[in-house]
């Protein structure tokens, strides 16, 4: 291949996300020669890596002539460093494409073309709007039951998988989400894990809430672990509460949470081969989902529930793992904390016994223990859930919990945000509803979970008689503009809360 098709690396600096993006010169002779225009999507090769970036143009002052900038995903990606040569042409057709598009249009994937979807994005051959485009085709029940154990297949095929040898059964709890607040799986894996249990916990980023518990167990405490440092982990403490992303496992899961996050989507079936991908990558083999149900939870009825649970355990089976699925309340946030640090505090209190600990976080976090516990052991549920409480009320779980932490680097302090403000009842009543998608947006205003410190605490819950003038709520942010911007939606939605 002739060098005129060759141009120096530089490093632009820009965060694109995930999404690669290589910047050139309008007046690039390149760019004039093979007619390249914004947007278009080029091969770049560097040694024996290769990447489908799409195109963005600049003009003369931004970029030295002959050289091509890179955002800081694709620099990664290609393992660059200033001033090193490659290779561009033309992006090659993306055969799976035709196999998305077929999907928007209402037909059924066959595995193999759901695995070269996969395969694909796994390998950075489709850009965010091509990944859009394929999670929307799959949402709103557009996939079978085939197609989500196929696509559940394919995802755990992209990346690592781990076998615990040693250990026979391995166990793993997640909560499908839309409840704002509800941090149990912190409380749940310490109780669990200091019962014996083995639990390889590996969380993901937020996607449409306010913190997940990767966010939440990062103001703790190190969660960014290697596959090797989470393997230690595990040998050392017979747990960990990990984030997923550095471990390679299920790894185009990351992708796609990345584009759903944007969209704030999470179809059904894309949920439940997101979550088994992971956990059957990390190596699962026993796994409790809770999912909770209420008029404003990601779960709104007990039918959507009961679709959901088969779905869960269709797919299990399929895969060799054992699922079960647990329904439980989802009308109000559970704890009091919505935001990454906040959840952190009431995770905390809870493990230390504090008595202003929110109870409902407690009674939730153990009735997920015991239902773990039960499905280890084959207990009687009244066995089990003696054996959570005597665990955590005589502090064997928040000495487990400091175990786990100092074995992936230490307990850290949980910061405070510089600004907060306080808002109260207009009126006297009793509070009968609140919303947890608004209360959820609210937090996600002020700026979580990309500050940790931003949320909100809650002073009030359902049935609780209140004044007027009584507290509601202190809503936190690390900027006046977020604290600001967070206030104005409160006052255009103060129907979040219903006060009868």
């Amino acid at each position: 291949m002739s060098n005129h098709r060759y141009l120096e690396a530089v490093d632009m600096g820009i965060d694109t996300h995930e999404e690669p993006v290589v910047y050139m010169r309008k007046d690039c002779d390149i760019c004039r020669a093979e007619g390249f225009e914004a947007n278009t999507r080029l091969l770049i090769r560097h040694g024996e890596r290769n990447l489908i970036a799409t195109l963005n143009t600049v003009s003369e002052s931004v970029l030295p002539n002959g050289g091509i900038g890179f955002s800081k995903s694709a620099w990664r990606y290609l393992g660059l460093t200033a001033g090193l040569e490659v290779n561009i042409s033309h992006a090659p057709v993306v055969q799976s494409l035709s196999a998305m598009r077929k999907k928007i249009y209402g037909n059924a994937l066959s595995e193999t073309e759901l695995a070269s979807i996969i395969h694909d994005i796994a390998e950075r051959h489709y850009s965010d709007i091509e990944i859009a485009a394929f999670l929307t085709g799959c949402a709103g029940g557009r996939l079978s039951l085939e197609e989500i154990i196929a696509l559940t297949r394919a995802m755990v095929d992209s990346g690592s998988r781990i076998h615990w040898r040693q250990y026979p059964k391995v166990f793993d709890k997640h909560c499908v989400g839309g409840l704002p607040g509800n941090r149990t799986t912190p409380i749940v894996i310490a109780i669990a894990s200091a019962a014996g249990l083995t639990l390889p916990k590996t969380s993901s980023r937020a996607i449409t809430s306010p913190a997940g518990t990767a966010d939440t167990m990062e103001v703790l405490t190190n969660v960014d672990l290697t596959l090797d440092q989470m393997q230690s982990v595990i040998h050392q403490t017979g747990a960990c509460l990990a984030w997923g992303g550095r471990m390679n496992l299920s790894p185009v899961d990351d992708l796609m949470i990345r584009v759903e996050r944007a969209l704030d989507l999470d179809g059904e079936g894309q949920l439940v081969a997101s979550v088994l991908s992971k956990k059957i990558a990390a190596g699962s083999t026993h796994i409790l989902i809770d999912m909770p149900v209420g008029p404003t939870a990601k779960v709104r009825d007990e039918s959507q529930a009961r679709r959901l649970a088969d779905l869960f355990h269709a797919v299990g089976e399929a895969l060799d793992v054992r699922v079960e699925c647990l329904t439980t309340d989802g009308t109000q946030t559970v704890g009091d904390g919505i935001g990454p640090a906040e959840e952190a505090r009431d995770v905390l209190a809870v493990l230390r016994n504090d008595p202003g600990a929110p109870a409902d976080l407690r009674e939730r976090a153990l009735l997920l223990a015991t239902h773990l516990l039960v499905m280890a052991n084959g207990d009687s549920y009244e066995e089990a859930e003696s054996r959570t409480r005597e665990i955590l009320e005589t502090g064997g779980a928040w000495q487990q919990f400091l175990r786990i932490c100092e074995a992936q680097g230490g307990l850290r302090e949980i910061p405070r945000a510089p600004r907060q403000k306080i808002f109260t009842s207009e009126r006297s009543g009793r509070l009968t509803t609140m919303d947890n998608r608004r209360l959820a947006k609210l937090a996600k205003l002020a700026g979580a979970p990309s500050s940790a410190v931003a949320g909100l605490r809650l002073q009030a819950k359902l049935g609780q008689r209140l004044a007027a003038g009584d507290p509601l709520f202190t809503l936190y942010s690390d900027t006046p503009g977020e604290l600001d911007y967070a206030s104005d939606f409160y006052q255009s939605n103060r129907d979040i809360f219903e006060i009868a």
